[in-house]
C-alpha cells in the first residue's frame, strides 16, 4: 500500500464485525482538564466491539489539534 492509497477494512481488526464503518465525525479529547475538538476525523468505527481505526492522516489531524504534541514540540524547538 503506497501513502496515496486510502485505508479500506470490511471487518473490525479486533472482533471480526462485517459492521464497521467508515466515518467523519467531530472528535472531543481532554488533556491535563483541557478539553479540546478536532473536527472532521476520518476513521473506522466499529459499533459491535467500540473499535476505531485511524489512518496516517487521522493521526496527523489529531497531532496537530492536542495540547500534549504542541507542548512536546515546543520542548524539541526549545
Amino acid at each position: 500500500m503506497t501513502m496515496n492509497d486510502k485505508l479500506q477494512i470490511k471487518t473490525c481488526p479486533t472482533c471480526g464485525s462485517e459492521k464497521i464503518r467508515r466515518v467523519v465525525r467531530d472528535i472531543t479529547r481532554k488533556y491535563k482538564g483541557q478539553t479540546y475538538l478536532i473536527p472532521k476525523v476520518v476513521f473506522y468505527d466499529c459499533p459491535d466491539y467500540g473499535e476505531k481505526v485511524y489512518d496516517h492522516e487521522a493521526m496527523l489531524k489529531i497531532k496537530a489539534h492536542s495540547p500534549a504534541y504542541h507542548k512536546a514540540e515546543a520542548l524539541v524547538e526549545a
